[in-house]
């Protein structure tokens, strides 16, 4: 079992003597959200970046940013209402389409995550409205409904897809996942439901020391890791 958590005092002060001052570490600082922010970006925004995700994971990241305007003409913009009624055939031709990563299985989602982002959208007048009134303190809950209302939402792929947005949460990324198994609050895979509370509890707990935002102290939980 995990043992309790400590301050997150000695992880900021690693983090500064590694990058060499508080300023160094502000600048690098993600940029979080605010709900009006979430609320006022639309739904077509939304499922063009969590395409970009879904398509950027398992990939060089670089591909994806550089061919993003032909995936945004290809896509027609990523209206969510058309894209969850697509014709067949409209799909069958994207994997023809050379102005994108021709990959059917992630092509293939776009009408699930839009149909996820349309039905929570008719909700909440808005996919945004959805998201900004989901607590970071339940991260992981959020987490397990992207995946199982979405498509090839597991794992890091919707982390990166929150991060983007600026909703505030953490990334565990390889270093965050080493620092919180090198201080024994994690035994379980992150990936899965146990091991994501764990992360959660943590993080539950510096948000609450700290005052600071969940994706400030996972970008400097990153950083306190190494020489």
């Amino acid at each position: 079992m995990p043992s309790s958590i400590p301050s997150f005092q000695p992880f900021y002060e690693r983090a500064i003597a590694r990058k060499g001052s508080i300023k160094a570490i502000q600048s690098m600082l993600p940029e979080v959200a605010s709900s009006e922010e979430l609320a006022a970006l639309g739904d077509d925004r939304y499922l063009s970046i969590v395409t970009a995700c879904v398509f950027r994971a398992g990939f060089v990241w670089r591909i994806i940013n550089h061919k993003w305007p032909g995936f945004e003409e290809a896509f027609s913009g990523f209206v969510p209402l058309y894209w969850q009624q697509v014709p067949p055939e409209r799909l069958e031709a994207l994997a023809r389409d050379e102005r994108i990563v021709r990959n059917m299985q992630k092509i293939f989602t776009v009408p699930q995550n839009a149909q996820m982002i349309v039905e929570a959208s008719e909700e909440y007048n808005g996919f945004g409205r959805f998201l900004s009134q989901w607590p970071s303190d339940d991260q992981v809950g959020l987490l397990l409904w992207l995946k199982k209302n979405g498509a090839r939402l597991g794992g890091a792929t919707a982390q990166h897809f929150l991060r983007r947005v600026g909703w505030d949460g953490y990334v565990l990324s390889s270093d965050v996942v080493t620092a919180l198994e090198n201080h024994n609050l994690l035994d379980a895979a992150p990936t899965s439901k146990k091991g994501l509370t764990q992360v959660q509890t943590a993080f539950n707990a510096w948000h609450q020391e700290t005052g600071l935002p969940y994706s400030h102290l996972s970008r400097i939980l990153s950083y306190s890791v190494g020489a």
